[in-house]
């Protein structure tokens, strides 16, 4: 990458807020996944590292992360790493396919629509044809059914 290209994403990671934090766990796999998924969908990302808690500093962690990860560091300020890892269409379509579609979950789920009272009273017209003597239709005609004049 030249230096324009990493001088380019720089200002671009400039309005970016941090996605990822690292604590005092460090670098786990949990860890690792997640920026993973993220880099797949965001290509340029900033993360946070808590300097009071983190076993490591960020610049031990930025080169430790891009290698395991396959992205190249832009950047260590502070506390903030930004790594930037092209979208690369095959790995995340493989991605997808370990995964599983998602969609059982999916097919799992009971769809359910809420009705309003004109609904279900169609309905239970619908089923019972004496049902419709049941609502009133009119104010004055609840009146008559509850006995005043």
């Amino acid at each position: 990458m030249t230096s324009k290209e990493r001088a380019a994403l720089r200002a671009k990671a400039n309005g970016l807020e941090p996605i990822i934090q690292i604590g005092k766990e460090g670098i786990t796999d949990n860890l690792i996944s997640q920026i993973d998924d993220t880099l797949d969908v965001r290509e340029l990302i900033k993360i946070r590292v808590h300097l009071e808690t983190c076993p490591k500093t960020p610049k031990e962690l930025a080169p430790e992360l891009a290698e395991k990860l396959g992205a190249e560091v832009i950047q260590v300020i502070g506390g903030v790493i930004v790594l930037y890892r092209e979208a690369d269409e095959e790995r995340i379509a493989e991605k997808k396919k370990k995964r599983g579609s998602g969609s059982a979950k999916a097919t799992a789920k009971k769809k359910v629509k809420i009705k309003g009272m004109r609904a279900r009273q169609r309905e239970k017209e619908a089923k019972n044809p004496y049902a419709k003597y049941d609502r009133p239709r009119y104010k004055n005609d609840r009146e008559k059914k509850q006995g005043r004049s």
